[in-house]
This record gives structure tokens, sequence and C-alpha cells, in this order.
């Protein structure tokens, strides 16, 4: 496989599988953009690997990390060999390191994550699952900053907050579908603070327990997207808009939730395609004065 095939094959995976990533990414020079892929694709990949368990257990959730947790170990030690024989991700992924310094740590915690889907499906705090955030999208977002360029290492602080913002938009999000696979991701502490209880959680009842609940957690997610957009002027010129825009698009998942008056459990809250193209020039000059 050329290397061009093994970055379209990441292209392709990105498009298919995250609309709104894909669709901010766009904007991005095409060395940028097409390193994003590369790490959307790997972060994908190694999530399926273990969404896909017949048997969802550590143990099994480990052997089907392990794969790609050994070719990750060939590429950055550069074997020579190893064009011949890994997967396209990975074909990718060491071309992009010859130009992105991507830690080997972000990918290998990132990976500590989704094997906590393995064995953890309750968190008793914040502090817990705020843990599972970083580890699962935190790490992307570090990642992906390194892809974005920056000058000041207190960037990266931004980055991470940017992936606390977004995983706690998809765990508000996927509150219902979660719950049908026997999960709760909604911190133990906050439930019985407001009331609301995991019973009532798995028959899907909106009471006014849980949308108080729901206000206190979409208050948390929008702190962080502030904190976050903070950092977005230390990045990169050519990347400002990108970040800006995907902040921007992934925070109005919470708008939906809020305008659906927090039916999390009949409805997916989404952004349209149209509601995104109607969003650029706004947000295109908003980046532009940062």
């Amino acid at each position: 496989m050329t290397l061009e095939q093994a970055y379209e094959y990441c292209r392709l995976t990105a498009r298919t599988h995250a609309k709104s990533f894909y669709f901010s990414a766009q904007f991005l020079p095409r060395h940028k953009r097409d390193a994003i892929y590369a790490v959307y694709a790997l972060c994908r990949h190694v999530d399926d690997a273990v969404d896909e368990l017949s048997e969802p257990t550590e143990t099994a959730g480990c052997r089907a990390v392990a794969h790609w947790q050994a070719e990750l170990n060939r590429v950055y030690a550069n074997e020579p060999a190893v064009l011949d024989d890994v997967s396209p991700v990975m074909r990718a992924w060491r071309d992009m390191l010859s130009r992105y310094p991507i830690p080997q740590n972000l990918p290998l915690e990132l990976m500590r994550g989704v094997l906590m889907d393995t064995h953890i499906n309750r968190y008793a705090t914040w502090e817990d699952l705020k843990l599972y955030c970083y580890r699962v999208a935190s790490t992307v977002g570090l990642m992906v900053t390194e892809i974005f360029g920056y000058q000041k290492a207190e960037t990266l602080h931004y980055a991470e907050a940017l992936g606390y913002a977004m995983q706690l938009t998809n765990i508000l999000r996927d509150i219902g579908e979660d719950a049908r696979l026997g999960r709760i991701y909604l911190p133990q502490e906050d439930m019985r603070d407001f009331g609301y209880t995991e019973a009532a959680l798995m028959h899907g009842e909106i009471n006014d327990a849980f949308r108080r609940l729901m206000k206190f957690e979409i208050e948390r997610a929008r702190t962080f997207y502030r904190q976050a957009e903070q950092g977005i002027p230390l990045l990169d010129r050519d990347a400002r808009f990108t970040v800006l825009l995907a902040a921007r698009l992934y925070s109005r998942i919470l708008e939906r939730i809020e305008a659906a008056d927090y039916d999390v459990f009949a409805h997916r809250a989404h952004t349209t395609f149209a509601g995104k193209l109607r969003s650029v020039p706004r947000i295109w000059h908003e980046a532009r004065r940062l």
C-alpha cells in the first residue's frame, strides 16, 4: 500500500464515522488535515476493537488492543521492515511522526481509557470520570495540538479542557444508549445530590431531578468549552478556525439536548449539515480576529 492510499484510508474512516470532526478538518492545510485523519483512524480502530468484542471483558479487551499496541511500538521504534506489513493506519502514522512529534504515551493512554469500558460501568465522582475523559478524549486533543502547532506549553492545558468538554457532551448525548448497555457515566455523587436514581435512569424517566442534574452537567461542559477557547489564539493561525468551528459545532449538541427538554432517551441530539454550513461565515470572521 502506498502512502497516499494509507492516508486515503484514514480520510474515509474519518468521513464515515466522525462527521463534525471531518467537516471541521476540511479547513486545515492538506498536510495537517491528513495527519488529523491518521490520528482519528487509530482512535476509531482501537475503540472498535473493544466495542465489537463478543465478550467485553478486561482480558479480551487487552488482547484486542495488544495488536495496536504492538504496531504502535514498531512504528515508534522505526523498525526497517515496518512498511511491509503494518496496517494503513500505522503506515500513515509512520509518515506523520516524521513531521509531528506526538509522544507515544498519548496513544497508549488512549488505549488504557478504551479498556476502562471493559471493567468499569459506573463512576463514583467527577474526578473518577475525569480520568476516563482525559484518557479517551483529552489525549486526542493533545495529539492533534501537536499537528495544529503552538508556541507556548500552556496551550496543552486548553487542549485538555476541550477534550473534557467534548467527552462530557458525548456522555450527555448518549445517556439513553449507554443505559441500554448497562453503563452509567454520570457521576454517582451528582445523581445523589440531585435526587435522581439509577432505577429512574434505566427506565428513561425525565423528571425535575433529572432536568436539574442535566443543567448542572451541561454547565460543567460549557465551562470547559469556555476555558478551551482561551487557548485557540495560542495555536498556529492556520488551525484556529478549525478548532473554533469544531468546538462551537460540538457544543451545539448541548443546545439540542436543552431544546428537546433533556430527552436523551428517545432522541440522539445532533447538528445538521445545513446548520454546520450556516455557522461557517460567522465563526470564520470570529477566528480571523483571534
